[in-house]
């Protein structure tokens, strides 16, 4: 298992490449979601979702580079809780799963147990 600050990094580093995919290729993310890639509405979220994962994992970067304990376990808590929500609301997606879906559920899942057995272990 990963520390909370290589657990902050790896995420980082996929929400950084998530978001200049979102950013560049909405319609083909829609489209591996199972999603109608020709809405104009869901690709423009896309791209915002994308702007928003870039502040995101700068923050995540910045915050694992801290040397204060106590801002790493609370930013592994607020971690834990979104990735797993990720996971969750992943699940629910609108349409059929596809194998996209489910690997990003997962990713979600995987993510967010491994902040929360970080904080049980206090491993930093």
């Amino acid at each position: 298992m990963f520390g909370i600050r290589r657990t902050l990094r790896a995420g980082a580093t996929i929400f950084g490449l998530s978001a200049i995919f979102l950013l560049a290729l909405p319609g083909i993310f829609l489209e591996l979601l199972g999603l109608d890639e020709n809405d104009s509405a869901l690709i423009w979220s896309m791209r915002m979702i994308g702007i928003t994962l870039v502040a995101l994992a700068g923050n995540m970067w910045a915050n694992a580079n801290t040397s204060n304990e106590n801002r790493i376990r609370f930013v592994g808590r607020i971690m834990s809780v979104a990735a797993l929500a990720l996971g969750f609301l992943t699940i629910l997606i609108p349409v059929e799963m596809t194998w996209c879906a489910i690997l990003y559920a997962v990713i979600g899942f995987a993510f967010g147990l491994n902040y929360l057995v970080c904080l049980l272990r206090r491993k930093h």
